[in-house]
């Protein structure tokens, strides 16, 4: 068999649902993409970051995509615009002329106040309940990625899981927690 009709096949295969295809697409298509948001950022765990989020939406998209393009075309153009709105969203910050002005007399506390340190626990409260709805083995790597602020590598380590499949797992992971929110916010 040809490697475009294999390419063809997995593809088929992913939008069935078949997670054994999504980690061959990642694994085949990882490095490419990697390499194209490192040369952006020049910044290794931002470009993870987007690289992860990159995968992610194709994912979710799959249905969408017509296999007389370029698999890899389409993952490049989806991290593309990633890196474009991860730039914007950097860029975003404004300041208010008070708050300027009250910088340079040297009289602003950056801190947040009691009220907003509540706001945040319970925010985390809810968030770690949302967690405790995933299985086990999600849990953990969201707890190793995010809590214990570990990189992908050192997840792989910890959890003696070759770094693909620590990538998957994270993927599934906030696929699925942002699906719980999601359900809970919904009226």
């Amino acid at each position: 068999m040809k490697e475009k009709e294999q390419l063809t096949e997995v593809i088929q295969r992913a939008k069935q649902g078949d997670q054994n295809a999504y980690t061959t697409l990642l694994n085949t298509y990882w490095k490419d993409v990697y390499r194209f948001q490192f040369s952006k950022s020049n910044n290794e765990d931002e470009a993870e970051d987007i690289t992860i989020k990159s995968f992610a939406k194709a994912f979710d998209k799959i249905q969408t995509f017509d296999e007389t393009y370029s698999f890899k075309n389409w993952l490049i153009t989806i991290s593309a615009n990633i890196f474009v709105d991860h730039i914007r969203s950097q860029k975003g910050e404004t300041v208010s002329m008070n708050k300027e002005k009250h910088r340079l007399l040297g009289i602003i506390d950056e801190e947040p106040s009691p009220a907003d340190l509540l706001i945040q626990e319970q925010n985390l409260l809810q968030l770690k309940h949302y967690i405790q709805q995933l299985k086990p083995h999600y849990q953990q790597v969201i707890h190793l990625r995010y809590f214990q602020d570990l990189s992908y590598k050192e997840i792989s380590v910890v959890l003696n899981e070759p770094l693909s499949n620590v990538k998957v797992r994270l993927l599934r992971a906030k696929k699925i927690l942002s699906e719980i929110i999601l359900s809970k916010d919904l009226p």
